[in-house]
């Protein structure tokens, strides 16, 4: 290897596919660190590119490049000279900077795994702090009989319905005990991971629990239809656009988080973007699904007696994470009040989910948002209550209107969750309604038939 000259720290030589012949000092120990071996491609990625240019364009570069070791984040200033025609680069390091990363406290590793256990999940269970069953969802094909099963059999535990790999003979095992083992269900063939996530603070699983359960592998798809109809996004679509969409979520939480390996901050944010982009997606995949479901003419809810204080508290401990992520405060009803209803539990759930996750989206740093009950006559009031900008008579017109994302910025859903809302609660036989003014919040308030006595 030519001599570089003493000023430098590190030396390295690339052959014409940038392959490292030789390294030194810091620079070997970076690049091992980042999973490459002499003999192999350079690993560091911002050096590879600019080996590739400087190599490329037969052109000295003198640049700084960045990357990420472990726990430190490394910037290094380098020299690349090419050595000829079809031939590698020289590299010499002239300075080599550390700063070191805060370590991730256990409670961020927690919210991360479980960010992607959520978008893995092909089936999710709402528990109760007893980790009994109170509803299910999936779309996942082979587990259609099994969430007919659990629906049946609802405010039993769930380990009832699954078969893990040792007999649990008492009831509740704790939570931490179950989280992440694997199990079988009747009428799949797959392996399937049970993730629980914790509800209620100050003591987790106070508020009950999300279960996510993760198969081993996609399921083989069918496409041997052969009825000639044309699909539908509900029932046909859906399951099979919602699982790669969940492993991109996954696989670019994974890369933001730097679980496969030493990545340089822009590339973070930039998975984080892709991570973004895929939820949203999700999200308006969910909302055509729902609009499909809610404007057939056979539309139907299923009411039974239940108590809206009691969904009310389960919905704010559900989106109680993301309030407190953008420093708002939610204030459910207080534990023991009470109205029963006339209506479905899950409807009812799914309504409150989304008023309270658009309070909380459109609502102001370190601001308030009140669930409150009431009734009125033989209607059961649920309200949400926040202290955002506020709509204008015109907006509070065009608010329930498919599409409308309510003219508050660029930070919006699809404009049909109001939408898809009120039509779920005009089908319970009650209504959703909004009282507002510009500089001083809205009142979004769900009405549903009072139980009879």
């Amino acid at each position: 290897m030519t001599n570089v000259g003493a000023r430098y720290i590190a030396r390295g030589k690339t052959d014409a596919a940038d392959r490292l012949l030789e390294a030194d000092g810091p620079l070997a120990v970076l690049n091992r660190d980042c999973g490459g071996e002499v003999g192999s491609t350079l690993a560091i990625p911002e050096l590879l590119a600019l080996v590739g240019k400087a190599r490329e364009y037969g052109f000295r570069l003198s640049r700084q490049f960045r990357a990420v070791d472990g726990r430190q984040r490394i910037s290094a200033w380098v020299d690349i000279a090419p050595m000829g025609d079809a031939e590698g680069c020289e590299i010499a390091v002239a300075s080599w900077h550390i700063d070191e990363i805060a370590p991730e406290s256990e409670a961020e590793a927690s919210l991360r795994r479980t960010e992607i256990h959520r978008h893995l999940a092909e089936c999710t269970m709402r528990l109760d702090p007893s980790q009994r069953v109170y509803s299910i969802e999936t779309d996942a094909p082979d587990l259609v009989e099994f969430a007919k099963v659990v629906g049946e059999g609802a405010g039993r535990p769930w380990t009832e319905f699954v078969i893990l790999p040792t007999q649990v003979h008492e009831q509740p095992v704790h939570w931490r005990l179950l989280d992440g083992t694997t199990c079988r269900i009747a009428g799949s063939d797959r392996d399937w991971t049970a993730c629980l996530e914790p509800l209620g603070q100050p003591e987790p699983g106070s508020a009950g629990f999300v279960l996510h359960l993760n198969a081993s592998l996609p399921l083989a798809s069918d496409n041997d239809s052969g009825n000639g109809t044309t699909p539908s996004l509900g029932r046909d679509l859906t399951p099979v656009l919602r699982q790669p969409i969940n492993r991109i979520i996954a696989n670019a939480e994974t890369i933001r988080t730097r679980l496969a390996g030493p990545l340089r901050e822009e590339y973070s944010d930039y998975a984080a973007d892709i991570a973004s982009a895929g939820q949203h997606l999700l999200a308006l995949i969910d909302d055509l699904s729902d609009l499909e479901v809610v404007e057939a003419e056979d539309f139907a809810t299923a009411p039974d007696r239940i108590d809206v204080g009691d969904v009310a508290r389960r919905a704010c401990g559900i989106l109680g994470v993301r309030a407190k992520e953008r420093g708002i405060m939610l204030d459910p009803p207080a534990e023991g009040e009470s109205q029963l209803a006339t209506a479905e539990f899950r409807r009812v759930l799914q309504v409150l989910l989304n008023l309270i996750g658009n309070a909380i989206r459109y609502s102001p740093k370190e601001s308030r948002i009140w669930v409150r009950l009431d009734s009125i006559g033989n209607r059961a009031m649920i309200t949400v209550a926040d202290q955002g900008h506020g709509l204008d008579e015109q907006q509070q017109e065009k608010v329930f209107e498919k599409f409308e994302r309510l003219g508050r910025g660029e930070d919006g859903g699809s404009g049909l969750g109001l939408y898809i809302s009120r039509r779920i609660a005009r089908a319970m036989g009650g209504d959703l309604t909004v009282e507002s003014a510009p500089g001083q919040g809205a009142r979004f308030t769900l009405s549903v038939p009072l139980a009879d006595g």
